[in-house]
């Protein structure tokens, strides 16, 4: 439950804070003093967005701080779940700057909204007059329904279900539609995967190729000058064989006379031998090269086709080219696997949609079982609320496979005799509407453990002894639950086991919301003045002390 609330620097809040009963409080004051404001600053604890325009003063951050006792209500697996630090004293804190960023958390660990939604929808159910209107919406009365009928286990079972039956149908869908595509391309994947495969390509076949090709078209040159090469080094009159063969002998007879002299001998040798070699190589290098036309015509052809299949794929290199070889080989052989995986995942599919109506027949079969007792116990309070004739329906159809289930629901209500009950938002008047969702509001509460329930003017649209029906229901709700209610009515603030009065102030240059915790003769008067006005008369005071007595 709601321990204590602050807040700081929001709209027309300067400062405030309050420290909720356990029961039923009431919050009273005049319009436009601010009720409903606190409203707003509980939304943003619930995970509602931020704008720059609720900060009071842009020179401040605006902060909206909660204590919540949750010692009660099982939220240990929540907190391990978004790695929380869990605390039977639960802090949560929002904070707004003046441009609209703002800032969430949870016992001072920052969170996202989406965490602070997660935790807030286990703490506090706020009732607004939007949720009011949004009681004619189907989705709504869904959840209306699965709460009544404790369907939170079925839901969780269906829903994973149905999330496997839709991976299951997406899988299948993209086989097929890659199949469908495949096909239209299969010919063609086909015609490059041969034409790749007859070419038989090497990886450094198009180096080796070009090289040879170059002293093919050049053979001619080459043996020339290579010849020459001969002729200079051992087969010409002057050789450079012979001249090295003279310079030795020359340092031979000379080498007695100095380490030096038999150094350069020394050189001059090792100089002989390397060009015996480098002649060897010329005379095997001259031998082999040969002028062959056949040849360099089977090598130009060669790389032509090499060039003109790097040219139709885009790429550069036989290495790309060979790549795209055995990406062409697996298309080839998944198309031939794939009608085979087409059929798995068509059956796949077919059994998680049976597992996915299974689950949701047992949703809807618990669902249709509490459409009469859900009749039955609105009619009964409806009837205690000063509407005997109203009926309440709940219409069903059952649909395709949604995330919700089956089940397309309607209520229809009538709130007089003899008039055919109708879709909500056609059926019911402003006190009617209200009457009808504080009934269920207190339906769903036996069905729920939430700590907090609160109210914004439920009580729209109704007076008198209906208030004093509604004004005892919520007693009996508050045994159960800790109550929060906005209201203008004297019979339900007198209901209150605590009693919170909101109003302007404005001693100071901007004016800002205030609240103070009555005490019994300030609650006394504030009741008198709700029955008769400002300045309530005697009869007023004794009307207000009446309903402050009333069992």
């Amino acid at each position: 439950m709601l321990k204590s609330l602050s807040i700081e620097n929001y709209a027309l809040i300067k400062q405030l804070q309050i420290r909720p009963v356990g029961s039923l409080n009431i919050i009273t004051g005049e319009t436009g003093a601010g009720k409903s404001i606190m409203l707003g600053a509980l939304g943003l604890l619930l995970g509602k967005r931020a704008e720059s325009s609720v900060v009071f003063d842009e020179r401040k951050k605006c902060i909206i701080e909660a204590i919540f006792d949750i010692k009660a209500y099982a939220l240990q697996d929540l907190f391990e779940a978004h790695d929380l630090d869990y605390d039977e004293e639960c802090i949560v804190r929002r904070e707004v700057n003046a441009n609209g960023k703002s800032r969430a958390f949870i016992n001072d660990s920052p969170t996202t909204l989406e965490v602070l939604k997660a935790l807030g929808v286990r703490l506090m159910d706020v009732h607004s007059q939007h949720e009011t209107l949004a009681l004619g919406n189907s989705t709504y009365q869904l959840q209306v329904i699965d709460i009544v009928a404790n369907n939170e286990p079925l839901k969780q079972a269906y829903k994973q279900a149905y999330n496997l039956y839709k991976e299951k149908q997406k899988i299948h869908r993209e086989l097929v539609e890659e199949g469908n595509q495949m096909s239209k391309e299969a010919d063609y994947y086909q015609f490059l995967f041969e034409e790749l495969d007859k070419a038989a390509l090497s990886p450094n076949e198009q180096d080796e190729l070009e090289q040879e090709l170059s002293r093919l078209e050049h053979a001619e040159e080459i043996k020339t000058k290579l010849n020459e090469a001969l002729m200079l080094t051992d087969q010409s009159e002057f050789n450079a064989l012979s001249l090295i063969q003279e310079l030795k002998g020359s340092l031979s007879s000379i080498s007695a006379y100095g380490k030096a002299y038999e150094q350069l001998r020394e050189r001059i040798e090792s100089l002989q031998i390397e060009l015996k070699d480098i002649v060897s190589e010329l005379e095997n290098e001259e031998a082999r090269v040969e002028v062959d036309p056949q040849r360099m015509q089977e090598c130009q052809e060669r790389l032509s086709l090499i060039y003109k299949l790097q040219q139709k794929h885009q790429v550069g290199s036989i290495e790309e080219l060979l790549d795209i070889y055995e990406e062409l080989g697996q298309k080839v052989m998944r198309l031939g696997n794939l009608d085979e995986a087409i059929e798995e995942a068509a059956k796949a599919e077919s059994r998680a949609l049976a597992a996915a109506q299974q689950q949701a027949k047992a949703l809807s079969d618990s669902r249709k079982a509490v459409f009469v007792q859900l009749e039955q116990s609105v009619k009964e309070l409806l009837s205690d609320l000063g509407m005997p004739s109203a009926t309440l329906q709940v219409k069903h159809e059952e649909i395709a496979l949604s995330p919700s289930g089956s089940d397309l629901i309607d209520i229809l209500f009538s709130a007089n005799k003899g008039i055919s009950p109708s879709p909500l938002k056609q059926a019911a008047s402003g006190g009617e509407f209200s009457r009808l969702m504080f009934a269920i509001k207190y339906i769903l509460a036996d069905k729920t453990a939430l700590p907090t329930i609160v109210f914004d003017e439920i009580d729209t649209g109704i007076s008198g002894e209906i208030a004093i029906k509604m004004a005892q229901m919520m007693e009996r709700m508050a045994q159960n639950h800790q109550v929060i209610t906005i209201t203008h009515l004297p019979q339900i603030a007198a209901k209150g086991a605590a009693h919170y009065f909101v109003y302007k102030d404005e001693s100071e240059t901007t004016t800002n919301s205030q609240i103070k915790l009555l005490n019994e003769a300030d609650r006394l008067k504030e009741i008198a003045e709700m029955i008769g006005g400002k300045g309530a008369s005697a009869k007023a005071l004794d009307s207000a002390r009446e309903l402050m007595n009333m069992g």
